[in-house]
Parts: C-alpha cells; sequence; structure tokens
C-alpha cells in the first residue's frame, strides 16, 4: 500500500517536473497547437477573448535599434509584439531628424500600413532618407 501511495506522488512531480522548461523566445507556438491553459482552454477562451478585448490589449514596442548601414544611412529596426487575441492592423509614420533635431523634409515622411497577428511578434523597418538623419520619430495610429 505504501510502494503505491509514493507511486501515486511521484508520477504527477515527474510530470510537472517534465513540463517546466524554458521557452525559446524565437519560435512561437500558436494557441490551439500548445497545451491547453485556463486561458487557452476552450471552455474559457472566449472569456479570455473578452477580457483582452474589454482591458484593450494591444500593440507594445519592446525596442527600437537604430544602426548605419554600408551606404551611410540611418536604418531603424522596431520589435514588438500584439498583446491581444485578434490582429491589430495599424498605421505608422517615421520622421528623421537630423543633428539640431529638426525635421528632415521627405516625401518619404507617410503613413505606411502595418499589421500584427494575435499573440505574436511584429518588427518594422524603416531607413533614414539622407546621410544626416542621426535620429527618428515614429508615430503610430488607427488603421481607418
Amino acid at each position: 500500500m505504501r510502494s503505491r501511495s509514493l507511486l501515486v506522488l511521484l508520477v504527477p512531480a515527474a510530470l510537472v517536473g517534465g513540463c517546466n522548461k524554458e521557452a525559446d523566445s524565437r519560435i512561437h507556438v500558436r494557441e490551439g497547437i500548445r497545451s491547453d491553459t485556463l486561458a487557452s482552454n476552450i471552455v474559457t477562451r472566449p472569456v479570455r477573448h473578452a477580457f483582452s478585448a474589454l482591458i484593450g490589449e494591444g500593440i507594445m514596442v519592446d525596442e527600437a535599434v537604430t544602426r548605419r548601414n554600408e551606404a551611410g544611412l540611418l536604418e531603424l529596426y522596431v520589435n514588438g509584439h500584439n498583446e491581444a487575441y485578434n490582429t491589430k492592423r495599424f498605421r505608422y509614420r517615421v520622421e528623421w531628424l537630423d543633428a539640431d533635431g529638426l525635421l528632415i523634409e521627405t516625401r518619404a515622411t507617410t503613413w505606411l500600413p502595418a499589421s500584427s497577428m494575435g499573440k505574436s511578434p511584429f518588427t518594422i523597418k524603416a531607413v533614414a532618407p539622407r546621410a544626416e538623419a542621426v535620429d527618428f520619430r515614429m508615430d503610430t495610429r488607427k488603421w481607418e
């Protein structure tokens, strides 16, 4: 009897221990493929999705990285993720600034479309039109 109770205690511990691995951030396993959690269970999923919309989850910017390319132009990489369960469509505009902080006038400064699927990462890349650009300013708005 004692060996059965020990076995009953060890099997769940082994299962829990086996599932407690660090996830690789470069791999994204979508909903419906990974194991169910309370938030992704077929019964509770509609509640979680409604709650996500209710609290206004959306696009989050994780980092903005700039570098000079071989042509001497400033490149911008904006990495982020969509916290919501539905696809977020938006527009963005990058304005390039010179060493004095003044706007570099260009035809390329227009609102561009972008989107990110639910619970997915995204990257936006922009390249300055002239070598005088040393900084940037980025704005976003709803897709209309």
